[in-house]
């Protein structure tokens, strides 16, 4: 699917996804990854069954207000033990897949949030 979102101030956007990847700003990314309305894509080198603990705390390090879990093409909690710094540090922390976590990432920064998309490609 692809869609367009037009904001002020938001440099990087959500610009389609399907089931292998993402476009951010119609460049095609294959890997998981960090990304914030105003920071290019970061690479996250994760895959949803190796999760630790450390892979989430290294987000607060962004200082979001909200984090976006997309846990790939299917919806998935991780454990609670491994989100637990974001309940200590007051930051949200939403799980979706990770299609629904790309168009929720452009609203909320569409709408001036400090959102944090941290995307799994399965």
């Amino acid at each position: 699917m692809k869609f367009t979102l037009s904001a002020a101030g938001v440099a990087f956007t959500f610009t389609g996804y399907d089931k292998t990847g993402v476009e951010i700003n119609a460049q095609r990314h294959q890997e998981s990854l960090i990304l914030l309305p105003d920071r290019a894509p970061e690479a996250w080198p994760v895959q949803f069954e190796r999760l630790e603990a450390q892979h989430f705390s290294a987000l607060l390090e962004h200082k979001p207000e909200l984090i976006l879990f997309g846990s790939g093409k299917v919806f998935r909690f991780p454990h609670p033990r491994l989100v637990r710094a974001f309940g200590e540090a007051r930051t949200g922390f939403e799980v979706m897949d990770t299609q629904a976590a790309c168009r929720t990432f452009n609203v909320l920064a569409g709408e001036g949030r400090r959102v944090l998309a941290a995307i799994i490609i399965d």
